[in-house]
């Protein structure tokens, strides 16, 4: 690794670099804020040209847990954990030891970081890192229909706000990544009924879904230019920038993606041009919402009352964004620090009290 690879700033409160050459593995683990708890967030795999281009990544995507869990009233920081690969993970059993390496040294932390599954990794992947010793979540069950619930009350709540009706009768959604998220999404709005449009890297699955909600495959080359009344991003990180922005044909833009946005600018600029952005961290976090009830010992009416809450959430900030003049992602982010300062002041007069 090169200096040059590093992040001019660092910005969490713990980073750890994890390397094992026999296990093949090299990961970062960016744990941002503790004030509400031990750091949780998922391990993304996947190939990264760069050592500090993983740590960027993860830094941020950390950055964003903390604000949405905060947002969701868990009692968890954020946190995140990127595993770099070369392409395609090869062969099972390296795999399966490279998984268990890392699952070694999120166990050396001592419970501060709290994992689940995320782009790259799945609940087995989990059960492996908990069989040595981590603290995991996900490892019994998928928490993607979970997340995939809370992106749809959100387009609901946005839909709403925009047009002021419940109904999504007719409303096209495009759907960009059908993975798990993405088609448990693309299958929860055709029953709701909206016209949704479906687009992946992977053209056999984008078939499949797109056959299986009557709607059409879009090539990923054209997503951004599709028209459409709601962009869902439900796939990779930072797809909207300022040099792709212009070509959105979209009013609302909510999805299952997290970091969707290049900068927070992306959000002025978005506003500017008339698209309503609901924040990624607030549309994605049935997800985090579902481990929660979970690990608190909830049942399937729990989850579906704390996921359904995410359009009560959605609606109230776009309804305080729009009083206060200001985007959704900055009343999103104003709201969370403001919650963040209150539980440090209380943490801080609780220490000068010991």
């Amino acid at each position: 690794m090169q200096v040059s690879d590093v992040p001019e700033h660092l910005t969490t409160e713990r980073l750890v670099i994890c390397s094992d050459a026999d296990a093949g593995l090299r990961a970062v683990i960016a744990i941002d804020d503790t004030t509400s708890g031990p750091g949780f967030g998922g391990v993304r795999m996947r190939s990264y040209p760069t050592v500090g281009s993983a740590i960027d990544e993860a830094q941020r995507l950390a950055a964003a847990m903390t604000v949405k869990n905060t947002l969701a009233g868990i009692p968890y920081g954020g946190a995140k954990s990127v595993i770099m690969t070369d392409g395609d993970p090869g062969d099972p059993g390296d795999r399966e030891r490279l998984i268990r390496r890392f699952g070694q040294f999120v166990a050396d932390l001592g419970g501060a970081y709290l994992p689940g599954v995320d782009m790259g990794t799945s609940p087995d992947d989990m059960q492996l890192m908990a069989e040595m010793g981590a603290d995991t979540t996900c490892a019994d069950e998928d928490p993607s229909p979970w997340t995939a619930a809370g992106v749809f009350h959100s387009i609901r709540s946005a839909v709403r706000h925009r047009s002021g009706t419940d109904s999504l009768e007719d409303v096209r959604v495009l759907v960009q990544g059908v993975g798990h998220v993405g088609a448990s999404l693309a299958a929860q709005l055709a029953e709701a009924g909206a016209l949704v449009d479906v687009s992946d890297v992977d053209a056999a699955r984008a078939a499949d879904v797109a056959r299986a909600v009557g709607g059409a495959v879009v090539d990923p080359s054209g997503v951004l230019d599709h028209p459409c009344d709601v962009y869902s991003p439900c796939a990779v990180a930072r797809v909207i920038t300022r040099e792709t922005l212009a070509r959105l044909r979209c009013t609302i833009v909510a999805g299952g993606a997290n970091d969707t946005l290049d900068d927070d600018a992306c959000a002025d600029d978005l506003a500017a041009a008339g698209i309503l952005f609901v924040p990624d961290f607030v549309a994605n976090s049935g997800g985090v919402r579902f481990v929660h009830v979970r690990r608190t010992g909830g049942g399937v009416d729990d989850i579906r009352t704390a996921v359904t809450a995410i359009g009560d959430l959605v609606t109230d900030l776009l309804e305080s964004a729009s009083r206060a003049g200001v985007t959704p992602v900055g009343a999103a982010r104003a709201r969370a620090q403001e919650i963040l300062a209150q539980r440090r002041g209380g943490r801080a007069r609780t220490l000068a009290q010991a």
